[in-house]
């Protein structure tokens, strides 16, 4: 996933996609506990998709909360 990709995504979008990416995360290190797994890189491009998606979700939260200049 790229950041031009994360940054076109709505904010329910955004939750939505770092939810499933925790999830898979999660699904993957367990997996990889009982069974052998095919791409270990996998580990690291869902740590840093997660880290991506979550850094968009942070800036626009700052953005936000941010005074309006005129």
């Amino acid at each position: 996933m790229k950041y031009d990709e994360v940054s076109k995504m709505s904010d329910e979008q955004l939750v939505e996609t770092r939810r499933s990416l925790r999830k898979e995360l999660f699904d993957l290190k367990t997996t990889a506990v009982t069974e052998q797994i095919e791409d270990n890189q996998r580990f690291g491009k869902l740590r840093k998709d997660v880290a991506r998606v979550s850094t968009e979700l942070r800036s626009r939260e700052i953005a936000a909360a941010q005074p309006q200049q005129a």
